[in-house]
Order: structure tokens, then sequence, then C-alpha cells
């Protein structure tokens, strides 16, 4: 068995998803399970396989190699885009598998409502979907879990609790809750089909797989404990969670670190580095480059200071020699590889790299990570260096 775990390396949008297609399409799709263990359905995971293109939110990233998906406690549902996205799938042809923990927390439109009225939680940065107020919900005991679609009458009754909760008459009564309704329902009907529901996959004897991959949804600086508070997920993106589900660091083989060659961020919050002058190309494969809640995609130049921080924060991916680094986007530098980090006496320097290889090396040797995935372009193939 080998375990494989892909954590964003920075503020999100580094290729995690890119990553996870580029390990599945290395293995046999009978033996290998991806899991989502962190965040929820505001994840956009663009895939490009056999020239079928799609942005997963809902299901991992091998699913377009025909490789299923566990979607671990950590993570909220989202019934009605479950629905849509399983919709948009089958019209390309793929039929997708999809195991639901039933512990996992329900978002519903209550909570999305709420992420998009609250001020201080537009100005912290929310991408809208109500995945910070569904967990802040939960941790309030106004619970709902898919284990509650199997109850109708439970279901019905908590929902109106949150309706309650959150003061919202009007929405209760709305086109938007009526859709929500509906939709649980039909996913609860689908739970044969192209969903099924476990109470804990790894504990049970449905199948053992003998490659597990994990798919982060968010990058190692925006984690509630060691990100820039208050611009954070209201969760755990590292290996924590992991943990949790049972796993042990000695069985995880390999941890990969994606990052792009430059530094992103979707909202506000911390970016170093923003006042370089960048020549970076336009990424002709970005999605979600303007949003609405979030605000305009932010980029800039890579800072090694800040990704060694980052690693370092992370016990298992500090003190592991198991860890790679997946760097992604090298096609649209422009030939110009531009970084900063501190130097030998103490001061940040800023230096420009002609050379792919040398700017590859100083991050390797900067962060002490010996082996070096280097990606180019929106497809799921990499070069592994073994950097000396």
């Amino acid at each position: 068995m080998k375990t494989t775990v892909v954590i964003g390396g920075l503020f999100g949008d580094e290729g995690k998803g890119k990553t996870v297609s580029y390990l599945c399409s290395k293995v046999d799709p009978k033996d290998t399970l991806v899991v989502r263990f962190s965040g929820a359905h505001q994840a956009g995971h663009n895939v490009i396989v056999d020239n079928v293109q799609h942005v997963f939110s809902n299901f991992g990233s091998g699913t377009l190699q025909g490789i299923p998906t566990y979607w671990s406690k950590f993570c909220a549902v989202d019934p009605l885009a479950i629905l849509k996205e399983l919709d948009i799938l089958k019209k390309k042809g793929i039929e997708p598998l999809l195991f639901l923990d039933e512990r996992c927390p329900i978002t519903t439109p209550y909570d999305r409502h709420a992420n998009r009225t609250d001020l201080k939680n537009r100005m912290d940065g929310t991408c809208g979907n109500g995945v910070g107020a569904t967990y802040e919900r939960q941790e309030k005991f106004y619970s709902l879990t898919v284990f509650d679609l199997k109850f109708p009458n439970v279901f019905r009754e908590k929902l109106k609790n949150i309706g309650i909760y959150y003061n919202q008459p009007s929405l209760a009564k709305s086109m938007e809750v009526a859709d929500f309704i509906y939709s649980c329902d039909i996913l609860f009907k689908q739970f044969s089909d192209n969903i099924k529901v476990f109470q804990d996959i790894f504990s049970s004897h449905m199948q053992v797989y003998k490659n597990y991959i994990f798919e982060g949804a968010q990058g190692l600086l925006l984690d509630q404990n060691f990100g820039f508070f208050p611009n954070v997920t209201r969760g755990n993106t590292g290996t924590k969670n992991i943990f949790e589900l049972g796993f042990l660091p000695n069985e995880i083989d390999e941890v990969i670190i994606a990052i792009r060659a430059y530094q992103t961020r979707h909202g506000n919050g911390f970016m170093s580095n923003e006042n370089f002058v960048y020549d970076i190309y336009e990424n002709p494969y970005e999605i979600n480059v303007t949003n609405e809640y979030q605000g305009k995609f932010r980029k800039t130049i890579l800072d090694l200071d800040l990704l060694k921080y980052a690693l370092q924060s992370d016990p298992l991916i500090c003190n592991s020699k198991k860890v790679s680094l997946m760097i992604t986007c090298l096609d649209v530098m422009n030939g110009h590889f531009p970084v900063t980090f501190t130097n030998k006496d103490g001061f940040v320097e800023f230096k420009e790299y002609n050379n792919e290889e040398e700017f590859i090396n100083k991050i390797s040797k900067y962060v002490n990570i010996k082996k070096i995935y280097c990606s180019y372009g929106p497809h799921e193939t990499a070069t592994l260096k073994e950097i000396i």
C-alpha cells in the first residue's frame, strides 16, 4: 500500500488538483482512492486529461481517470453543488463514484447567506459558499449532517432550527431553500448510484485499496492555527486531519507540497512581495480570476522565507524526509525567475534567475527538500528532478 499526501504550500491555487491528477495517472484506478481531508465545495481544481477539462469542487481530481473519491468528515457538503457537478460530469461521459462520510456537515442556504452578508466576514475573506459559516454553526451544536438525510422529518426540523439560529425567517419560504430541500431529497435517492454513504470508510470492510491519495483543498498559510488570522479558513489544511482519520506518520510514504513558481492569493489578507514588479505571463487556464466576494486574483513573486515558515509549521512536514515539492506553472515565467530570501547577512535579498535550473536549485537548497517535481502547462504531466 502507498499513501501520498498533496498539500498547498502557501495561500491556495498552487496546482493541487493537477498534482493529484498526475499521481492518479501513475496508478491502477481499481486499487486507488482519492481522499478529500480538508476544505469543502469551495475548491476549484482545474484538471485536463486526454483533452477533457473539468474544474473539480465536489469530486476528487482523479475522477477523470476513473478513481473514486472519499469525502471525509472534515469536509462540508453542498447537496445542490454535488448534483450540479454530477450532471456536468455525466454530460462529459464520466460516471464518477463519490463516498460520503455520514458525519460530513451540510451547508445550507442560510450558511451561504450568512457568509455573503456579514461585512466583517467579507473583509476577512470569504468565497461566499457558506463553508466557514457551516463549521461555525456546527461548533454551536446546530448540527446538520449527511446522516440526517436518511431521516426526512429530522432533517426538516433541524433545518428549521438553523433558520431560527440565523434569524432569517424570510429565507425559510424562499425558492432557494425549497430548491435546497429538493436537492437533498434527490441526493438521498442517489445514494445507491454514483454516491454512497459510510460511517467511516477506513474501518469498514467494503474494499481494501492499495493506494490512498490525500487531496488538500487549501494552502498551509490558510490553516486556522498558523495562518495570518483573521484571513484564514476555519479548519486544518495540513496533515492534522489525516492523523485523526487513523493514519500514522509512518504510514505516509510521501507528502508533496504544491507551489507555483510565484505567489498567488484569493481574497484579503497578507501576501508578501506585492511591492515588486514582476513579469509573469497570464495563465490562459486560470479560473476564478475575479470573485464577487474575494475580489481580484492576486499574484506576485515567490518568497522563500514564507515558504520555509509554512513548511516548518506542520510537524510532519517539518520533521519528515518524505517531503517533496511540486513547482507548477513554470511555463508562464517568461524566462525570468525572481525570488526573495534572507541572505547570510540577515537581509532580505531579491534575485532574478534567468536559468530555470538555478531557480529550482535555490528553492531546493533553501527549504532543504531534494525531491522536486516540475510542471509545465495545464496537463497532468510532470518532470521529477533529484537535487543533489
